[in-house]
């Protein structure tokens, strides 16, 4: 693949995609569950988890900068079986993210602008699904996977400038706290007791999934050495925007509205600023989030299929590069089917995808890990250009973490996942993984991916 992707394209990239639209739609429901405190206390938790995956990754992606990441560092740490794992795990929570946003695009058009939908098709868990309201989502598939067909520049462009967006509007928001907010309105600081922090602190991942699709793109980057720096900022960055607008609905929405407003983060800028249109400009952000995220894991995602197509773990088809565009298309096209069908399944839908999609995430992550701390063994001399300090000490928080954070998924905890819908999801998407990696395995792709890097080297 040409490397067309400047140091800052990658930084709104990873930015864009972890922010997206989380932000908007489920703020209140985080400060409503926890209280403010809490809330701020289980992003914290969180985030040192995915800080330090964070780190672990920033030495990889720069020490191995291959397409695909995670499953060239497994790969290269252990073996075909358990990158394949990693990468159907990590894919999974990247189609999760994919499809939520297609779903939740015209839910938020509908909140701008509510539209008298026709042509009922079905009820899905309560949720009545329209055609009208499903092709919302639809057509922003079919957009945003021609703009990603016709090649990464175009699509770097696009998520800069919206990535811009989507910060301008929440730097708006917590201008409007620090201005005009009432103190009293964060009371009470905990709300829940610990299975509210719980509650709260299973979404974290979610919420961050998009920093590593900076090691997904590793080859395309300009300048290498520079994306272990770029993805620690980015992750960051991301945490502290995520406690800021905490604070700012906290401080912006009496508990009384809080508990019964629809869309918490507008509400409060509304209130802030008593204006209805700047809490309209902030759902408009929040469109900008939708498709930044979208849009970052086509990317990230088409590069998953394309790595492990090259590998001999999924069928060819999906290993084909565009000639003009240099982009890998049919991944690109497969990824846009998934969201084009995604809305005709309602709006129930977001709960389920953010809650199975997060544990294929946490699981890739646990192995990424692990093939990190495999490397450092094995191979001690490799050139790291971001090297971690204390690898060990870091890697095995990020392990036992990372195996806190499944266990949390199991039922009898206080974030389980919902029988029979979410845990089919999970089910039916590794069973899946297991026919393509024991009954579908391209023996023949797996050795000449294997020569040509024995030639290269």
């Amino acid at each position: 693949m040409n490397k067309k992707i400047s140091s800052m394209d990658v930084l709104f990239l990873a930015m864009g995609a972890m922010l997206g639209w989380g932000w908007v739609i489920l703020s209140g429901e985080w400060v409503a569950t926890a209280g403010f405190m809490g809330a701020t206390i289980a992003f914290a938790g969180g985030g040192l988890l995915i800080i330090l995956i964070g780190l672990t990754y920033a030495e990889l992606a720069t020490a191995i900068p291959e397409t695909g990441g995670g499953v060239a560092f497994v790969q290269r740490a252990y073996n075909t079986p358990l990158a394949f794992l990693a990468g159907w795990s990590v894919l999974f929570g990247y189609m999760s993210v994919i499809a939520f946003e297609a779903v939740a695009l015209p839910t938020v058009i509908d909140y701008l602008s509510p539209l008298n939908h026709q042509v009922r098709l079905w009820n899905i868990a309560g949720s009545e699904v329209y055609l009208t309201w499903a092709m919302i989502g639809s057509v922003g598939a079919i957009f945003l996977g021609a703009l990603n067909y016709r090649g990464i520049r175009s699509a770097t462009i696009f998520q800069t400038v919206f990535t811009i967006a989507i910060v301008s509007v929440g730097l708006l928001l917590i201008f409007g706290a620090g201005a005009y907010g009432d103190p009293e309105n964060l009371k009470p600081y905990f709300n829940g007791g610990f299975d509210g922090m719980m509650q709260v602190l299973i979404m974290v991942p979610f919420m961050f999934v998009g920093f590593d699709v900076i090691p997904q793109i590793a080859s395309e980057v300009k300048a290498t050495k520079s994306i272990g720096k770029i993805l620690v900022i980015s992750i960051l960055s991301a945490l502290l925007f995520y406690v800021l607008i905490i604070y700012g609905v906290s401080i912006g929405l009496p508990q009384a509205e809080l508990l019964t407003s629809k869309l918490a983060t507008a509400d409060a800028m509304t209130n802030l600023f008593n204006s209805a249109l700047l809490g309209k400009v902030l759902v408009v952000g929040g469109i900008a989030g939708i498709i930044t995220s979208w849009n970052a894991f086509v990317i990230g995602g088409s590069r998953i299929m394309y790595a492990m197509a090259i590998r001999g773990m999924l069928p060819a088809w999906f290993a084909k590069m565009h000639p003009k565009y240099h982009t890998p298309s049919n991944a690109i096209i497969f990824l846009t089917v998934l969201a084009f069908l995604a809305p005709l399944l309602g709006r129930q839908a977001l709960n389920w995808l953010v809650n199975a999609g997060s544990i294929g995430v946490v699981l890739g992550y646990l192995i990424v890990t692990l093939a990190f701390l495999q490397l450092r063994k094995l191979e001690p001399e490799l050139e790291r250009p971001y090297s971690v300090k204390w690898p060990k000490t870091i890697g095995w928080l990020a392990v036992l973490l990372s195996i806190g954070f499944l266990s949390l998924y199991l039922p009898g905890m206080p974030a389980e996942l919902s029988f029979p819908i979410e845990w089919s999801l999970v089910l039916g998407w590794y069973l899946i993984g297991a026919y393509f990696l024991f009954m579908h395995k391209n023996p023949a792709q797996e050795l000449a991916f294997k020569q040509a890097n024995l030639n290269k080297k």
